[in-house]
């Protein structure tokens, strides 16, 4: 079949020709010229209608399937993707939506949560996706601690606990953070959180009144904007370099920071700024969560102490998880409270959970600790995932050394790269890798204000020949692009 694109002007507009087919299609599917259920030409067919390249043509069809404007059904083609069922109007009174208050309204407001992966493509090797590969989980060590927080005929599961959760996880958390982080505290000063983004959701809406200033990291985690903006909060982007936030006299109520290993560019504060950061927020009065993310995994060089250690007034808050050190299904997070925000944490902790979640859960992992088995993990999956790191950065500076620019680092889960070619091209290669079957995160969704475009590689599921793989195939991503530029 024949379209009408009017490809020529958007030639015009556009750099490479695969570029000007996918916005001239994108278009005419936004201005209903190609309704839903449409089939498309095939690549050939295009291709020789508009004298362009067969890769240039299925490089815009690709990019296409990526953000979900077509889809693609062996045997069948290629077709225009549906539009959701419109609103219908009228109905009876009982059908009328509830009110909601402005903070439900906030919530719908923000964009979508994002998912893990970058274009989705053929079966392959996601290098966006986290998470340990579970053969590496010692899982007959936590199926016993499991059998034994239950107790003794199962007795131990009717048990209840502190709204800051079980006592013995928390003293051994204290016991765990005092000898690998330098940090003393007392377990009753740990509240116990399923999952860190609770805890700081809960802290931003007990520590922020709605139109008060937040200074968040650019880039940052997108869940922590999501959960700033929908407090109310007047969000302030602090821009991030090689040594971390870059600091200003921000007129603020909270800031918060990635100071050990800067998520997602991997960048440690110095130890400069970390005592400017201490000094402001104590002018101000003015508090630091402290998320300490990833901490457990360091490859090499001297290990860094957390913002809290330097803390001499009770301005940080320190908040760390589980879920990068076990696995996905157990959420557990926590934070180090001042003495003087206790009581007020676990009020209004209770008054979200008045039982504390997953009971079972703590008192296997406090006994997992207890016996060693959690030191032993850690150390295990410390030395496979440096190998691993190493390898993949080596890969990466051999095989796409002209493709990325890789943040230096010796720690954590992922890598965060530049993207080294013209800006207008990084859509087209994320397209161009799924299609040969890798994937990873645009770190785009990271960011609060717009900046230059990176890459997000987690890879630490895979092994040193997957990933030597997973890197060939971006090399071999970058070619097809090269070679369809001209068509």
């Amino acid at each position: 079949m024949e379209i009408s694109l009017h490809l020529e002007t958007y030639i015009e507009k556009h750099r490479y020709k695969y570029l000007a087919l996918y916005h001239a299609l994108r278009d005419a599917i936004m201005e209903g010229r190609l309704p839903g259920g449409t089939k498309l030409p095939s690549t050939r067919e295009l291709a020789d209608q508009y004298g362009l390249s067969r890769g240039s043509a299925a490089l815009g069809y690709d990019m296409l399937v990526s953000e979900g404007y077509v889809h693609s059904e062996v045997g069948r083609g290629t077709f225009v993707a549906q539009a959701g069922p419109a609103p219908t109007a009228g109905g009876d009174l009982a059908a009328a939506p509830l009110a909601l208050s402005r903070w439900g309204e906030r919530l719908l407001e923000l964009p979508p949560i994002p998912g893990s992966g970058g274009c989705k493509g053929p079966a392959g090797i996601d290098l966006g996706g986290g998470g340990m590969s579970m053969e590496l989980f010692p899982y007959a060590e936590w199926r016993s601690a499991m059998t034994y927080a239950g107790g003794r005929g199962g007795e131990d599961m009717q048990r209840g606990a502190d709204p800051a959760g079980d006592l013995g996880l928390r003293q051994a958390l204290a016991a765990h953070l005092r000898v690998t982080r330098g940090i003393h505290t007392d377990p009753e000063q740990i509240v116990l959180f399923s999952g860190s983004m609770q805890g700081i959701t809960l802290l931003f809406q007990l520590l922020l009144n709605e139109g008060e200033a937040a200074v968040l990291e650019d880039p940052c985690y997108s869940g922590i904007i999501r959960a700033a903006a929908a407090c109310g909060a007047e969000v302030i982007p602090a821009e991030v370099d090689v040594h971390g936030i870059r600091l200003s006299d921000w007129d603020a109520r909270l800031v918060l920071v990635t100071p050990s290993r800067q998520y997602p560019t991997g960048a440690v504060l110095t130890l400069e700024r970390r005592r400017q950061l201490l000094d402001w927020a104590e002018r101000h009065q003015a508090v630091i969560l402290e998320d300490d993310y990833d901490s457990e995994f360091r490859f090499g060089g001297r290990p860094i102490e957390p913002l809290k250690t330097l803390d001499t007034r009770d301005r940080v808050i320190y908040i760390g998880s589980f879920s990068k050190t076990m696995f996905a299904g157990l959420r557990l997070g926590y934070a180090i409270v001042p003495q003087s925000l206790v009581d007020a944490v676990l009020r209004a902790k209770t008054l979200y959970e008045p039982l504390t979640t997953g009971l079972l859960e703590q008192r296997a992992l406090a006994r997992f600790m207890a016996r060693g088995d959690y030191g032993r993990h850690l150390r295990r999956l410390t030395r496979i995932y440096g190998a691993r790191h190493r390898h993949f950065c080596a890969r990466m500076r051999e095989k796409a050394g002209h493709l990325f620019s890789l943040m230096p680092g010796d720690s954590g889960l992922h890598v965060y790269a530049y993207w080294l070619q013209p800006p207008e091209a990084f859509a087209a290669f994320t397209a161009a890798a799924a299609a040969r079957g890798v994937t990873f995160r645009d770190a785009s969704g990271y960011r609060i204000q717009p900046g230059p475009p990176a890459a997000f590689f987690s890879y630490a599921r895979w092994d040193e020949r997957q990933l030597e793989e997973g890197v060939d195939r971006l090399a071999a991503a970058w070619e097809d692009i090269r070679h369809g530029m001209n068509g």
